[in-house]
């Protein structure tokens, strides 16, 4: 089964962090990623919301920033390929032990490419 495993925080919070103080939690998350490198598909790490553009659909215009208004912003997923739940939740501790602050949602991810059925 895949997954996608939301990695939210507070953006203010991780922005401030040092250059050093992030490469520390990077180097333990790089840990995680290493215990579980079988079952990990790609991990995205997102720019802050400040970069994100944002196309409203209804009246077809582009605006600066993010969609929503939020306390919490998506900071990067990861995609895995487990056995199911059980082990989605165990990586999500492992990561959430060395990812200070913040939460991970765990979303189960239904593939689809058109012209090739679904799978």
């Amino acid at each position: 089964m895949r997954y996608a495993l939301l990695c939210y925080n507070d953006e203010s919070m991780t922005s401030a962090w040092t250059e050093e103080e992030d490469a520390i939690v990077m180097a333990r998350l790089g840990k995680v990623h290493e215990k579980y490198e079988k079952e990990f598909g790609p991990v995205a790490r997102l720019m802050p919301t400040t970069t994100a553009t944002t196309y409203r659909k209804e009246a077809k215009v582009l605006t600066d920033g993010p969609y929503a208004e939020t306390k919490e912003q998506l900071l990067g997923f990861y995609v895995i390929d487990v056995r199911g739940l059980e082990r989605a939740l165990e990586i999500v501790r492992d990561l959430s032990e060395a990812n200070p602050g913040g939460a991970y949602e765990i979303r189960p991810i239904m593939l689809f490419s058109p012209g090739h059925g679904d799978g």
